[in-house]
């Protein structure tokens, strides 16, 4: 396995409720993208599905595709991403779907994870491994 950290930006964002839930809380749909610096290199794109509760924070699952380069290798991939949302701060974890690789990411696989501590900038790690 091999590790790669960088950063991503979040570069637009958009957000609309579902459903307003009893007690105060609602389902949001969110998308948005990215742009990855660091040992991953691209353009990023994400859906998310978030439950938020009364009390505050948010729950969220999501798919997000990575299109650019990790070292010399070009193609992209799509990771499963699930995590909280805390006020101003994000923190979830990443899992490659598997079969989405392609180029040179043809058969990628891995974990990681990212946070956000607020605003527009996150941190990432993803521990990966290629099949060729």
């Amino acid at each position: 396995m091999t590790n790669a950290t960088g950063k991503f930006e979040i570069t637009s964002m958009g957000e609309d409720v579902y459903q307003e839930l009893d007690g105060g809380g609602k389902l949001t749909r969110a998308n948005g993208t990215q742009r990855f610096t660091g040992d991953i290199e691209g353009e990023g794109s994400v859906e998310w599905l978030m439950c938020f509760s009364a009390e505050g924070g948010a729950r969220f699952v999501g798919l997000q595709r990575v299109v650019g380069s990790i070292g010399d290798r070009t193609g992209s991939f799509v990771v499963e991403a699930t995590g909280n949302f805390a006020g101003k701060r994000s923190k979830g974890t990443w899992t490659v779907v598997a079969g989405s690789g392609t180029g040179d990411l043809s058969g990628i696989s891995g974990e990681g994870a990212f946070e956000a501590p607020g605003g527009p900038e996150a941190s990432y790690s993803l521990e990966y491994q290629l099949r060729h």
